[in-house]
């Protein structure tokens, strides 16, 4: 794979995770304030991670490095850590408390 299509292929991957975020973002704003006590240092995760995706996807469809082994470490590392953040989330609230 090519510098190009791989960072093409980052920045679709990012983009959609960081739609995924906003999704879970915006339900978990709308529980009450006890189920939110449960995950609030989730849901300040999730912000820190939509940030950091937004600063990656930017970078990524800017100025694709030409030397990305190390960018892609970082990259799969903060993936990585952003599903296990997301099957957190998920797995301390059931989906009747956000209207599934």
């Amino acid at each position: 794979m090519d510098v190009k299509d791989y960072c093409g292929a980052m920045s679709t991957e990012l983009t959609a995770w960081k739609a995924k975020m906003y999704d879970v973002v915006r339900k978990l704003e709308k529980l009450g304030t006890a189920e939110r006590g449960k995950i609030l240092s989730n849901v300040e995760d999730m912000h820190i991670v939509i940030e950091e995706l937004d600063q990656r996807i930017d970078a990524l469809n800017k100025e694709c490095p030409t030397e990305w082994s190390p960018q892609k470490t970082e990259i799969e590392g903060k993936m990585s850590s952003l599903r296990d953040n997301w099957q957190s989330v998920w797995g301390q609230i059931s989906a009747g408390d956000i209207g599934g």
